[in-house]
């Protein structure tokens, strides 16, 4: 008799949609079929779609030291309730910088103390970290992360060509991705530089879509020259995207990764949003929307991740987009936005919303035990009500800071619950968790 069945959903797949039971044994799915045996705990999932659980690759939970911006609780409260289930922990902003063995240490302790999700932890490359990394690699971590720009905390400073180079072709060596925020120095400083107000037009001048693209082609280019596996992270344009894809297609092993605010919002929300919508790139226009939109649906885009980057209210201050801090709070509305925006009359399948928020994010980042609704995987699960609809406030976030450019916005499909490894984390919209998350790494 298996521990649980999981009974009457629907099951999505990156490649299909089945009716059948999931049986649970052990944390991880243990049969798959219809009309299992009976379990000794069932959930009811007739009438509802079974998603892989959420791997969200990108978020900044900031462990340790500035929790009081984002910690691993309330970050991983809100992610289970959007339906993640795994997260990767980026370098920054924690205090310190994840960018040697012993931050690697410490960073692991304080999210295996707090989090209610699995997670994976990013290592930093920096000046100065190239010789860290291989014992970085052997702590576990899923890759490497650098700033082609200014990565506006002074203790992570952005990595020059050298730099870079040096850091893709050790990361190679070590079989390991590096991910890149890609956006052009020189011309980002030039055009800061000449900012002349502070206000949301301003500031979007002053981060144009051609420093993404000279960026984005700089990136490929080292990649394609020292054999490194390049992730680029946060691609906001469907000129960037391009630029990655036509590198592919000569050899260069490049993955794109978009974030659902990109795809839900352009720059005239910024304007009336506010600097609850700054972000680093900043959001585009409709054009360049459009063309990000066809690439997400005729799969050129791999995976969507959250960015969520939140601070305390203070940084961000009404009317300043010159000095408030740039990032959004949206990792409880990834699978929402997915579900509810498309393009043009088309809008994303289920089976590519499962690929790009599991199946593909596990593949790239060999979490082999994460990502599908399989046999012998990991029992991460998202229950799912496609036809129920709401309106996001700020009562429904789970973050620690109750700011999102998504409060006000309606969406239909609710996530009921959400299962890591064979645990229900979150039920009826509330965190219900008993146990921790573990760390995860990759099978390199």
């Amino acid at each position: 008799m298996a521990e649980t069945i999981v009974r009457g959903g629907t099951l999505v797949h990156h490649d299909g949609r089945k009716n059948a039971d999931i049986a649970i044994d052990d944390g991880r799915i243990s049969e798959i079929g219809p009309g299992l045996s009976a379990g000794k705990r069932e959930i009811d999932a007739r009438g509802l779609h079974v998603f892989p659980g959420i791997l969200d690759v990108h978020l900044h939970f900031n462990e340790p030291g500035r929790a009081h911006w984002e910690g691993a609780q309330t970050g991983s409260h809100a992610l289970a309730a959007g339906g993640g289930t795994t997260f990767f922990d980026m370098p920054l902003n924690s205090t310190p910088c994840t960018v040697a063995a012993g931050e690697v240490d410490r960073k692991r302790a304080a999210l295996e103390a707090a989090a209610i999700a699995d997670f994976g932890i990013w290592g930093g490359l920096v000046p100065g970290s190239v010789a860290e990394m291989p014992e970085m690699a052997a702590k576990g971590v899923v890759g490497f992360k650098a700033f082609m720009c200014d990565s506006g905390l002074p203790e992570f400073p952005h990595a020059d060509e050298k730099t870079l180079s040096d850091g893709m072709a050790a990361a190679a060596r070590l079989g390991l991705p590096v991910a890149v925020h890609a956006e052009d120095e020189a011309m980002i400083r030039r055009s800061s530089a000449a900012m002349m107000g502070t206000m949301a037009r301003d500031f979007l001048a002053s981060r144009p879509v051609a420093a993404e693209v000279a960026a984005i082609t700089k990136a490929v280019e080292i990649a394609e020259e020292t054999g490194a596996i390049l992730h680029l992270v946060h691609v906001s344009s469907g000129s960037g995207v391009a630029v990655a894809v036509e590198a592919r297609m000569r050899g260069v092993d490049v993955s794109v990764e978009t974030c659902p605010h990109y795809l839900f919002f352009t720059e005239d929300d910024v304007e009336r949003i506010g600097v609850t919508a700054k972000c680093a790139p900043p959001f585009r226009d409709r054009d360049e929307q459009d063309a990000l939109w066809r690439a997400v649906l005729d799969e050129r885009v791999d995976i969507v991740a959250s960015d969520h980057s939140p601070c305390e209210p203070a940084l961000k201050k009404d009317g300043d987009f010159r000095s408030s801090w740039g990032g959004i709070a949206g990792v409880q509305s990834t699978l929402a936005v997915l579900l509810e925006r498309g393009f043009d009359g088309r809008r994303l399948r289920f089976e590519r919303i499962a690929a790009v928020i599991a199946a593909n994010p596990a593949a790239r980042f060999k979490i082999v035990e994460k990502g599908a609704l399989e046999v012998g995987k990991d029992a991460d699960l998202v229950l799912l009500d496609p036809s129920r609809s709401y309106t996001l406030n700020a009562t429904r976030l789970h973050q620690r800071h109750k700011n999102s450019p998504y409060i006000g916005s309606s969406f239909t499909g609710t996530v009921v619950r959400t299962i890591r490894r064979g645990e229900t984390i979150f039920a009826d919209g509330q965190v219900v968790a008993k146990t921790r998350g573990r760390f995860v790494r990759p099978h390199v």
